[in-house]
């Protein structure tokens, strides 16, 4: 009889396509109550360029500007960026050639085996009105090279906040990479980094200027608590902060899913601790969905912006202080969020994670990260709540019937709260493909970033001090406390 009841219950929720409510209560002030807080970076979404191609993503690409001046249109601030990825370790700096880069390809979609980079390049990245992570060369073994250009770096660059000395060393071995000659393990390339940092921090005579660590293989292996481990105070003066790339892959489906982000972020906890445990910050300066360019049935989707979304907010409650989204070959970047013609939908998660965090000092999550339904608050320094956000992470992929999902929001004051609906077709949605996907009713325009479409704002009532909503599935709303 209990089965019989069981399978009426779910043939109901097949047809009416709506489950039970999820209530989440809104803290009064941030650090009370049970929830964990973390602080809030004045700009915690980021952009990382692959190396090689940065010149043209600020020289060539309108879309580039105006992408980032909507972060700052939102937080007052320039959102940070890194230079950097594999071919940092194939860049030599060229004090003679007035070009930004000089590389040959065969096709204009390959990135380059070996490439030369002049001042030109540090000159422009100084235009940046944001803090700029410069990556160089570690993997030829060329100190001196690496310290001229780091002299040039510092010297030029007033926005730089840090520099990286290798990208990924875990794979040198494998590309060849002559600092990898001989045995090649994390030890040994800890102590590279060590004497890379000492040397390099004391021939520039900056301290604090090291992003250290910069692997992609998964800690405890590879990682900060690893690197730190190795480390001696001369060591540890010259680091700005820990940094590890991310790459989570998988499908739109378990890509999306909230609790496979909260399990997928919870990899780096001992890491993260460790970082903290030194003063210094812990930041995922490489990341995206899927690694080497994204897959096209995974990385421009609906789905993967509802993961941008989700992802950075986990992360930043994860105490990880910023998260740069890699860029990288123009013509061949699946995960991109803007391009030399084509927006991503990506862009549209990586906004409205942008949005809720905005002027913020504190984020807590509602949830425990184990079912597919999110909430985050974020609270301004004086401790009162700005916004929230809610998050439906159930799958449609744009058949049958879209279920949705109740949401109760209790300690809410006033008779009213303003939201925006971050939405789309379906979690398949690609907006370079004629795919509909919008925040607040809003769009942004191919090849400009410019938002087009009026600004739309539902208005939730509040009795009781509680608000109910419903979010289709593969839905999240931001809601205004004020």
């Amino acid at each position: 009889m209990a089965q019989h009841f069981a399978k009426l219950a779910l043939l109901w929720v097949a047809v009416h396509g709506v489950v039970s409510a999820v209530s989440f209560t809104i803290p009064s002030q941030a650090h009370t109550g049970s929830y964990s807080y973390a602080p809030v970076e004045p700009a915690p979404v980021g952009i990382s360029f692959e190396f090689f191609a940065f010149p043209s993503y600020f020289t060539n690409v309108t879309a580039t500007n105006q992408c980032l001046t909507n972060w700052k249109d939102l937080t007052g601030v320039w959102p940070p960026i890194r230079i950097g990825g594999t071919t940092q370790d194939r860049a030599v700096y060229d004090s003679a050639t007035s070009a930004y880069v000089v590389y040959t390809v065969a096709s204009a979609t390959d990135a380059p085996a070996s490439l030369t980079f002049g001042s030109s390049f540090f000159t422009l990245a100084a235009t940046y009105g944001g803090s700029v992570v410069v990556g160089l060369n570690r993997g030829k073994d060329d100190i001196q090279n690496t310290i001229a250009a780091a002299k040039v770096a510092v010297g030029d660059m007033s926005n730089l906040l840090a520099i990286e000395l290798g990208n990924e060393p875990e794979y040198y071995a494998s590309a060849g990479q002559p600092i990898a000659s001989g045995t090649w393990t994390p030890a040994v390339d800890a102590a590279s980094q060590d004497n890379w940092d000492i040397t390099v921090g004391t021939a520039i005579g900056k301290t604090a200027i090291i992003q250290a660590g910069n692997s992609n293989d998964s800690p405890p292996t590879w990682g900060a608590a690893e690197l730190i481990a190795t480390e001696n105070a001369t060591v540890k003066q010259y680091v700005k902060d820990y940094a590890h790339h991310n790459y989570p892959g998988g499908t739109v489906t378990s890509l999306m899913s909230h609790s496979s982000i909260s399990s997928n972020l919870h990899v780096f906890d001992a890491d993260v601790a460790a970082a903290l445990g030194q003063g210094k910050q812990y930041v995922f300066g490489e990341t995206n969905s899927v690694s080497g360019g994204g897959a096209a049935t995974v990385s421009p989707t609906f789905g993967a912006a509802l993961w941008t979304m989700n992802y950075v907010l986990r992360a930043t409650y994860s105490n990880i202080s910023r998260t740069y989204f890699h860029h990288g070959t123009l013509g061949a970047c699946q995960y991109c969020f803007w391009g030399r013609y084509s927006m991503g939908a990506p862009y549209y998660g990586a906004y409205a994670a942008t949005a809720l965090m905005a002027n913020a000092a504190y984020l807590t999550a509602l949830d425990d990260g184990t079912t597919n339904y999110a909430a985050y608050v974020s609270f301004d320094s004086a401790g009162a709540p700005l916004r929230a956000l809610l998050y439906n992470s159930d799958y449609y992929g744009g058949s049958g019937t879209r279920s949705s999902q109740s949401f109760v929001l209790s300690g809410l004051t006033g008779s009213s709260v303003r939201a925006k609906r971050l939405t789309g077709d379906s979690a398949v949605a690609r907006v370079d493909q004629g795919g509909i996907v919008t925040f607040g009713g809003q769009t942004f325009t191919d090849g400009t970033c410019t938002a087009s479409g009026a600004e739309t704002f539902e208005t939730l009532a509040v009795s009781g001090g509680q608000a109910t909503v419903s979010l289709s599935a593969s839905e999240a709303l931001l809601v205004y406390l004020r």
